[in-house]
């Protein structure tokens, strides 16, 4: 007999598309300076060289999202923290995800190194701090952590994808993250170690779902739209068993009102499969690249005369 004949049939997954994205990233940007204008008035330039260095970095991450057919990518800037690009696909692919990653950061850096050469030719002091805000910038981002571009790429190099480390890994990267706000005294950056703290709880609790899945032989690396109605029975019984709030809430409203949320509740459990398409040179051109951006501001300071920008800095 067929699989529906014991197994009721699950509910349709109702996914939010954004409906307008270009409006949103615009009135996020808007916000972006105008609050950082609040807090630092008399900081104009920074913010204008803030947001030309963010705008491209991210810009970086859009094209490559767009040329690979991302669904509902956009672009959002957050008030004194930064800026991110969202988007997802149906499959995703190892090769791709790399060049996502690496659009970002990696352009930056080459931008900034030729924008601190060529303003020490001209002794141009405003370039000077365009090109060492792309440079400090796009190279933080590419520190290990999680979720900078560095921790993302890290992820990918895993041979597998081991929860448990990642979860450890998001841990420490939070502890670094608040323990650099505190030598620093920036309360904005303790405030986001802290957030990434609570993050690892969601993390924690993902891990053990997909371990008892695991144990019962329960093939979670899959969409949404290829579960069977029995894996979906079983992933809803795990998810409630974690989630005593969801449970009760559940039991109080209508089928109709439940199934969209147990639907997207059991969606956010599966792990999309992510197809291992780079060779050996790929990943070991990438890692030369990640490991030499750091080396790019080092090897500037040694190879330019920058007594010039030492100068008008004391003056």
């Amino acid at each position: 007999m067929k699989e529906f004949d014991f197994y009721p049939q699950k509910p349709e997954l109702i996914e939010q598309k954004p409906k307008s994205s270009l409006s949103l990233t615009v009135f996020s940007a808007v916000l972006f300076v105008l609050i950082f204008l609040t807090f630092f008035g008399d900081e104009f330039n920074f913010i204008i060289y803030l947001m030309i260095v963010l705008f491209i970095h991210e810009s970086g991450h859009f094209s490559m999202m767009k040329l690979f057919k991302y669904e509902n990518v956009r672009m959002l800037f957050v008030p004194l923290m930064g800026a991110f690009v969202q988007g997802k696909k149906r499959n995703y692919s190892q090769r791709e995800s790399f060049l996502v990653i690496i659009a970002g950061p990696f352009p930056g850096i080459v931008i900034g190194a030729v924008l601190m050469w060529y303003a020490n030719v001209v002794h141009s002091f405003w370039m000077a701090q365009l090109s060492a805000l792309f440079l400090l910038l796009n190279v933080i981002n590419l520190l290990p952590l999680d979720p900078l571009d560095g921790g993302q790429l890290l992820k990918l190099f895993a041979k597998k994808r081991h929860e448990l480390f990642l979860m450890i890994f998001a841990f420490i990267s939070s502890i670094f993250i608040i323990g650099l706000g505190w030598l620093l005294n920036n309360y904005l950056i303790i405030i986001f170690g802290f957030f990434m703290g609570f993050r690892v709880r969601g993390l924690q609790k993902r891990y053990q779902m997909h371990k008892d899945l695991h144990d019962e032989h329960i093939d979670y690396s899959t969409t949404y739209k290829l579960l069977s109605n029995k894996d979906f029975r079983k992933i809803k019984e795990v998810v409630l068993e974690h989630s005593p709030p969801l449970r009760t809430y559940l039991d109080q409203v209508s089928e109709d009102q439940a199934d969209p949320i147990i639907a997207s509740q059991v969606n956010s459990v599966l792990e999309t499969p992510l197809e291992k398409d780079t060779s050996l040179l790929f990943r070991s051109t990438v890692l030369i690249l990640w490991i030499s951006s750091f080396l790019v501001p080092v090897l500037l300071y040694f190879t330019l005369d920058l007594n010039w920008l030492y100068s008008v800095l004391f003056i």
